[in-house]
């Protein structure tokens, strides 16, 4: 059974970083479906062309950047002088683990500092806060757990910096959270695994880009939960309706995913083949032991010569080990249910992949 769908206060104004990514653009428009007066796009890119055709006096896009802090008070007033930002949804970050590490903590803690300083001067007293499940993963699988069972590495144990500059930004926005402040100043992060929907621009798009040269690492049946973008910004929402004064869900981690997990390879391969591409379950496997070796090579050799090649060991880990979360907690204390199962929801996407070739390289059938 799906959540329930909770209208929005008419009145309400909400601000929404990292606009023009896959998250961000689908809730601005969930937002607005659901009953917003008005949202505020903010990101350093153009807009994207649907958010485009909305009338400006519902949404208005302001470009800048997160780690200026004069960017990040020109989104808040845009709310105008007759009205405020009554929730910031920080979705905005520098994702993936190709970057210089300074352009990490830049983006994603920084920026989460400025998001949340301007909130409390600008008298926007909640933030919902996108996280990342990767702030509490150690290269071991993840089998089945609950959010209160994982706990953010310590400092220098984190796989990659944006798994590092993701947790301080968030450590930042929780630490915040004060419900006996006047007025009450609140707080939720919540994180989505293994995000896709129209417009994925990472992970489906580089499995497609690299299918004919990509192979199964390993046994191949590792298993992954996975969310759908309708269904994130869905649980970003119910965020926003946690954040009362007594909610269970203050200053709290969340994950949210489609529900049951999924094998990888599984998905990939049905993706492959769906769309035209070699099967790659066909072909044959590379052992761990053969390729971790390679990558850590291949890690020292952009360590040395500050190159970015992408078989990293990193990304080798992502692609072998479970990585299953039980969304007991997201349930029960945001009253979350995926709005779409994954087998429809994954369908569609590959629906939309197909009608939109030109979007991730691929050749017409």
């Amino acid at each position: 059974m799906a959540s329930s769908i909770t209208k929005l206060p008419s009145s309400c104004v909400f601000l929404v970083t990292g606009a023009a990514g896959l998250v961000g653009r689908r809730l601005c428009t969930l937002l607005l479906e659901r009953g917003a007066s008005m949202v505020i796009a903010f990101d350093i890119a153009p807009p994207p062309s649907e958010l485009n055709s909305i009338p400006s006096n519902k949404l208005t896009y302001v470009r800048g950047d997160l780690s200026d802090i004069k960017d990040v008070r020109r989104a808040f007033a845009a709310a105008g002088s007759n009205a405020k930002v009554e929730c910031a949804f920080h979705i905005g970050a520098l994702v993936g683990p190709y970057f210089k590490k300074d352009l990490y903590h830049k983006v994603n803690y920084l920026g989460s500092v400025n998001v949340a300083d301007v909130a409390k001067e600008c008298g926007c007293h909640k933030i919902v806060m996108s996280s990342s499940p990767s702030t509490r993963m150690d290269g071991k699988d993840i089998k089945w757990k609950r959010e209160d069972e994982l706990s953010i590495r310590p400092p220098g144990k984190f796989l990659e910096p944006y798994a590092e500059t993701k947790a301080m930004g968030e450590t930042y926005v929780l630490k915040l959270n004060d419900e006996t402040s006047s007025p009450p100043f609140l707080t939720v992060a919540v994180a989505p695994h293994q995000v896709y929907g129209p417009w994925d621009g990472l992970f489906l798009t580089n499995f497609l880009k690299a299918a004919n040269k990509l192979r199964v690492f390993g046994r191949g049946e590792n298993m992954i939960s996975m969310c759908h973008v309708d269904n994130y910004a869905h649980a970003l929402i119910l965020g926003y309706h946690g954040l009362y004064k007594g909610s269970p869900a203050l200053g709290k981690f969340y994950i949210a995913t489609d529900g049951p997990p999924v094998r990888l390879w599984d998905v990939l391969d049905h993706a492959f083949v769906t769309l035209g591409l070699p099967s790659v379950k066909a072909k044959v496997h590379i052992p761990v032991w053969f390729i971790m070796p390679i990558a850590y090579v291949v890690q020292m050799i952009n360590r040395l010569f500050g190159m970015q090649m992408k078989l990293k060991p990193f990304s080798v880990r992502m692609l072998i080990i479970d990585r299953t979360f039980n969304i007991e907690n997201i349930e029960r204390d945001l009253k979350y249910k995926p709005l779409k199962p994954f087998e429809k929801a994954f369908e569609e996407t590959l629906r939309w992949f197909d009608a939109n070739r030109d979007f991730w390289g691929g050749s017409k059938k």
